[in-house]
């Protein structure tokens, strides 16, 4: 555990960059068609924070995931381009199904089978890497004093949903509510466990606001096996509300959404994406409407190191074996190669690293993988007197994230979970720590 405390004072340089891969390259891995079109842009968006320490830089990108040594390679050349070390840098993904997912180690894997398709594209990484360290490096030419920190929040109607509601009576999972759903007994059932609470946190220069930080709980796509690239309704929110404040930064960051979705809202059709940017637009304004400022008097940094162990099995032989197998389907090989990845890097002993940054009052969690949304509410309730914004989809290595009662109950996530049950201890530990 590393900890750092502020001096003032305190200034911000908002960052933005395109990260839209080209017509052809993969989207989610190679496990859903490639780009056939693009629909709207996606970005990497971030703030540089100056004068706690060495800077502080925080990025949110349009992107499936980032796993591993690539989620690694986007922290390093943030810092480097900061003037930072990369315990510094909190990168998390808003995890759109319709955009790139990428592991160096993975595709590494599965490039020595020809028959599997590439997973992601070097040279678009590397020319992502390079627009992002330049966005970097000019917006530190432009810092703006930073005075006030504000925060707000409202709930979202008709947006999300638990995917795990349909049980049988021991609490198995014997059916999933998905991203999209048209099952009637599945659309009736409730909404389940949920946060409903969008959380903003902005910065202020005076009355000039000048980065506003959206979180929220939920999958953040309505539709996406159709090889059109989108940053969909989530990002077309925040787009909405960017076209109407140029001269502020709007970041928006998915919270701890492993097991929730869109489905009980969501056919699949254009009609229910703009309906749920539309929710989720009217979640922005209302929360940004109960935005209160305070004076920035303290900030601080703290990050925490942990490294979750995987399951018994499959062990690394099997994982290989499968791969290598051309009769499996081309989702098992590829899940199978980045299962390897992650049991490679538990081999090597290199830890996730989870972030806290807190202003004033507020904390901001950054945490890795597709966390379910019980750890959320977890890290509010161990604060319950003061915001605890949280954003999930860090370093992507190990996937889903159940709770320890979840792994008994079967259902989709526990079974691409990468961690055995000891994550959940070990999980709500570093949280504890971090929002000590």
């Amino acid at each position: 555990m590393s900890v750092d405390r502020p001096r003032t004072p305190i200034s911000i340089a908002p960052f933005r960059c395109n990260v839209t891969p080209p017509l052809g390259h993969a989207l989610l891995g190679g496990l859903v068609p490639p780009a056939q079109a693009v629909d709207d842009d996606l970005e990497a968006i971030g703030y540089v924070l100056c004068g706690a320490g060495a800077p502080i830089v925080v990025c949110v990108i349009d992107w499936a995931a980032l796993m591993n040594d690539a989620h690694l390679a986007w922290r390093q050349t943030l810092a480097a381009a900061a003037g930072t070390t990369a315990d510094r840098v909190a990168v998390q993904c808003v995890h759109q199904h319709a955009t790139p997912f990428i592991c160096l180690e993975a595709k590494a894997i599965a490039a020595v089978h020809p028959d599997l398709p590439a997973m992601h594209d070097e040279a678009f990484l590397a020319a992502c890497l390079g627009r992002a360290g330049q966005a970097v490096r000019a917006a530190l030419q432009q810092l703006q004093s930073v005075t006030h920190v504000a925060h707000g929040q409202a709930n979202v109607t008709a947006v999300a949903g638990n995917r795990r509601v349909a049980r049988d009576d021991t609490g198995w999972v014997r059916a999933m509510r998905l991203s999209t759903c048209t099952d009637p007994e599945l659309l009736a059932l409730p909404e389940g466990t949920i946060d409903p609470v969008l959380q903003t946190v902005a910065f202020f220069s005076g009355e000039k606001k000048i980065v506003a930080c959206h979180y929220y709980a939920t999958h953040p796509m309505s539709t996406y096996r159709d090889g059109r690239v989108s940053s969909d309704f989530c990002g077309l929110a925040r787009q909405r509300r960017q076209s109407e404040e140029p001269t502020c930064a709007h970041l928006y960051f998915t919270g701890c959404a492993g097991n929730i979705a869109a489905g009980k809202y969501n056919d699949g059709s254009p009609a229910a994406r703009r309906q749920l940017t539309d929710r989720m637009y009217a979640g922005i304004l209302a929360s940004e409407a109960t935005l209160k400022l305070s004076l920035l008097t303290g900030v601080d940094w703290r990050t925490d190191a942990i490294l979750p162990p995987p399951p018994a099995t499959p062990t690394a032989d099997e994982l290989a074996a499968t791969i290598a197998r051309p009769t499996e389907t081309l989702a098992t090989r590829l899940l199978a190669a980045y299962r390897l990845a992650w049991l490679r890097r538990v081999a090597r002993g290199t830890p996730l690293i989870l972030s806290r940054l807190r202003l004033n009052e507020i904390s901001i969690l950054h945490l890795p993988g597709e966390m379910f949304v019980e750890y959320q509410l977890r890290a509010r309730a161990f604060r319950p007197a003061d915001p605890v914004a949280v954003a999930a989809y860090g370093d992507d290595g190990l996937w889903y994230v159940p709770t320890q009662a979840e792994y008994s109950k079967g259902g989709y996530e526990v079974t691409v979970a990468f961690c055995d049950e000891k994550v959940d201890a070990i999980i709500t530990a570093s949280l504890q720590r971090l929002l000590a």
